[in-house]
Protein backbone atom coordinates (compact mmCIF):
# COMPACT_ATOMS: atom_id res chain seq x y z
CA UNK A 1 0.00 0.00 0.00
CA UNK A 2 2.69 2.18 0.67
CA UNK A 3 3.41 2.68 -3.71
CA UNK A 4 -0.27 4.87 -3.09
CA UNK A 5 0.99 6.98 -0.69
CA UNK A 6 4.32 9.34 -2.15
CA UNK A 7 7.03 10.60 0.52
CA UNK A 8 6.72 13.96 1.82
CA UNK A 9 9.93 16.18 1.98
CA UNK A 10 10.15 19.32 3.57
CA UNK A 11 10.94 22.09 1.72
CA UNK A 12 14.38 23.86 2.35
CA UNK A 13 14.33 26.65 4.56
CA UNK A 14 13.91 30.05 2.56
CA UNK A 15 16.81 32.56 3.40
CA UNK A 16 15.91 36.01 5.35
CA UNK A 17 15.44 38.87 2.50
CA UNK A 18 16.98 41.63 3.00
CA UNK A 19 18.28 40.80 6.38
CA UNK A 20 18.55 43.02 9.59
CA UNK A 21 18.61 45.92 7.77
CA UNK A 22 15.21 46.65 6.48
CA UNK A 23 14.15 46.03 10.22
CA UNK A 24 16.39 48.44 11.36
CA UNK A 25 15.22 50.74 8.48
CA UNK A 26 11.77 50.18 9.98
CA UNK A 27 12.71 51.11 13.28
CA UNK A 28 14.20 54.38 12.31
CA UNK A 29 11.35 55.43 9.93
CA UNK A 30 8.74 54.69 12.96
CA UNK A 31 10.88 56.61 15.02
CA UNK A 32 10.92 59.48 12.98
CA UNK A 33 7.00 59.35 12.57
CA UNK A 34 6.31 59.08 16.15
CA UNK A 35 8.79 62.24 17.13
CA UNK A 36 7.45 64.33 14.52
CA UNK A 37 3.92 63.85 15.28
CA UNK A 38 3.93 63.34 18.99
CA UNK A 39 7.10 64.48 20.85
CA UNK A 40 7.63 67.73 18.35
CA UNK A 41 4.03 68.85 19.24
CA UNK A 42 3.89 68.47 22.73
CA UNK A 43 7.81 70.25 23.16
CA UNK A 44 6.12 73.40 21.24
CA UNK A 45 2.65 73.36 23.24
CA UNK A 46 4.82 73.56 26.41
CA UNK A 47 7.10 75.78 25.61
CA UNK A 48 4.18 78.43 24.50
CA UNK A 49 2.47 77.45 28.15
CA UNK A 50 5.86 78.01 29.73
CA UNK A 51 6.72 81.52 27.71
CA UNK A 52 2.46 82.27 28.72
CA UNK A 53 3.58 81.65 32.27
CA UNK A 54 6.50 84.15 32.12
CA UNK A 55 5.09 86.59 30.40
CA UNK A 56 1.66 87.40 32.59
CA UNK A 57 1.95 90.65 34.10
CA UNK A 58 -0.93 93.06 36.75
CA UNK A 59 -3.04 94.47 34.26
CA UNK A 60 -3.62 91.74 31.96
CA UNK A 61 -7.03 90.02 30.91
CA UNK A 62 -6.55 86.53 31.04
CA UNK A 63 -9.15 83.66 30.44
CA UNK A 64 -8.67 80.25 33.27
CA UNK A 65 -8.65 76.68 31.94
CA UNK A 66 -12.35 76.74 34.00
CA UNK A 67 -13.97 79.33 31.63
CA UNK A 68 -13.38 82.49 33.96
CA UNK A 69 -12.41 85.49 33.13
CA UNK A 70 -10.72 88.08 34.87
CA UNK A 71 -8.24 90.85 35.10
CA UNK A 72 -4.99 89.77 36.80
CA UNK A 73 -4.60 92.25 40.37
CA UNK A 74 -1.46 90.46 41.99
CA UNK A 75 1.27 88.60 41.03
CA UNK A 76 3.60 86.78 43.06
CA UNK A 77 6.82 86.04 42.34
CA UNK A 78 8.34 84.01 44.93
CA UNK A 79 5.58 81.33 44.37
CA UNK A 80 3.07 79.96 41.39
CA UNK A 81 0.34 82.04 42.22
CA UNK A 82 -1.69 84.81 40.87
CA UNK A 83 -4.96 87.26 42.30
CA UNK A 84 -7.48 87.76 39.83
CA UNK A 85 -10.44 90.16 39.51
CA UNK A 86 -13.41 88.67 38.06
CA UNK A 87 -15.53 91.37 38.71
CA UNK A 88 -15.12 94.92 41.54
CA UNK A 89 -16.01 92.40 44.19
CA UNK A 90 -14.76 89.10 43.74
CA UNK A 91 -11.07 88.02 43.37
CA UNK A 92 -9.72 84.42 43.50
CA UNK A 93 -6.22 83.09 43.93
CA UNK A 94 -5.00 80.47 41.48
CA UNK A 95 -1.80 78.86 40.21
CA UNK A 96 -0.05 80.28 37.02
CA UNK A 97 -0.76 76.98 35.66
CA UNK A 98 -4.57 77.36 34.97
CA UNK A 99 -4.37 80.26 32.75
CA UNK A 100 -5.09 79.19 28.81
CA UNK A 101 -5.00 82.29 27.71
CA UNK A 102 -3.81 86.25 27.71
CA UNK A 103 -7.13 88.40 26.19
CA UNK A 104 -6.96 91.43 24.47
CA UNK A 105 -6.93 94.85 26.64
CA UNK A 106 -11.06 96.03 26.45
CA UNK A 107 -12.31 92.55 26.55
CA UNK A 108 -13.86 92.54 29.44
CA UNK A 109 -15.65 95.67 28.85
CA UNK A 110 -17.13 94.30 26.27
CA UNK A 111 -18.52 90.99 27.69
Amino acid sequence: MSFLISNAYAAPAAGAEGGGMSMIFMLVVFAAIFYFMIFRPQNKRAKEQKNLMASLSKGDEVLTHGGLVGRIVKVAEDNDYIAIELNENNQIVLKKDYISAVLPKGTLKSL
